[in-house]
């Protein structure tokens, strides 16, 4: 059973029994509003109350001088619907159509405009809205735990990736099904989903770090990507592949690191030093292969510097950088 479930349980219940206690008439509807504002993160929460709150109190106001001026008939309610949805839609109410609807079909069943009437729609919502907003602030689930678990499914992909790249470059024979691309892509995008939720969470605004710490790794996935299609076309081995190969052994372990000595950017420099004093490629074939292992070293020094925040050095003066 989801948390959202129960809250929305307590919240219709409690606001059934208020309207009760209260005397209000039809009770029963406190609940149903209720229902309708209870939402799966505190902010939200906030703006879609605010959002039901505001939309239910114009269109009463429109409903009461529609009724007031054509009378109770059926066909009015789809005047009502035509005229006064665009407009809630255009004042950014749409969160707030359904529950106005909701108030103003009650109006119209009561077969009058009174401001006992009106009174009682208000109460309805302000006792339902107003319950769905005090379970919706009192508490939420932590994430952090569900978030620590895809962090650990993230990098294990990206060291398993790391590892079949590294032994293709030694053997371009080498057969994978290129799994780990998929439980990365799918563990970051959960990720990313649910840091959302929780930065929704917080009363006070500010950056979730691990918004950003999913945020960096889809554009490192995104340079995974394209690694992969340069080293796709290494046809054959060549000893500049196994430089390269022993920066991918690095990066397994650097990936799972919380720390960032430098190490693997020091020696990516030097490997583009040895590049460029290579001679020049005698046949068209080594010369796709040493354009796909340049490219693919620039893919290399993107995917080191694409989020220069996360991880600590060493030296804590330094600044931090992820890899």
């Amino acid at each position: 059973m989801g948390f959202r479930v129960i809250k929305t349980a307590a919240a219709t219940l409690t606001a059934i029994y208020t309207a009760f206690l209260l005397g209000v008439e039809n009770p029963l509807a406190a609940g149903l509003l209720a229902i309708l504002g209870v939402e799966t993160t505190r902010w939200r929460g906030i703006r879609v109350v605010a959002a039901r709150f505001g939309a239910s109190v114009l269109g009463l106001g429109f409903a009461s001088l529609l009724f007031g001026l054509v009378g109770f008939h059926i066909w009015v309610l789809a005047v009502y619907i035509l005229l006064a949805f665009p407009v809630l839609g255009r004042f950014g109410m749409k969160d707030g159509i359904v529950t106005g609807a909701v108030v103003v079909f009650h109006l119209f069943a009561r077969g009058e405009v009174t401001l006992h009437a009106l009174g009682t729609e208000l109460a309805l919502l302000l006792i339902g809205l107003g319950w769905a907003t005090v379970f919706n602030l009192a508490y939420m689930p932590k994430e952090n735990k569900a978030l620590s678990e895809l962090r650990y499914l993230t990098e294990h992909a990206f060291s398993e990736v790391f590892r079949h790249l590294a032994e293709h470059l030694r053997n371009p024979d080498t057969l994978w099904d290129g799994g780990e691309i998929l439980q990365a892509e799918s563990a970051i995008e959960e990720g990313i989903s649910i840091a959302k939720r929780a930065r929704e969470n917080r009363l006070i605004p500010q950056d979730e770090p691990w918004q950003l710490y999913f945020q960096m790794r889809r554009q490192q996935f995104e340079s995974i990507q394209l690694m992969i299609e340069c080293i796709a076309l290494v046809s054959r081995h060549v000893p500049q592949a196994d430089l390269i190969a022993v920066l991918f052994d690095r990066l397994q372990r650097d990936v799972r690191s919380e720390y960032y000595e430098g190490e693997t950017g020091r020696m990516l420099t030097e490997l583009e030093q040895i590049f460029r004093e290579l001679p020049l490629p005698q046949t068209r074939s080594e010369f796709e292969i040493r354009a796909a292992l340049f490219h693919l070293s620039r893919e290399l020094r993107r995917f080191l510097s694409v989020a220069v925040r996360m991880k600590k050095r060493k030296s804590t003066s330094a600044h931090a950088i992820i890899q």
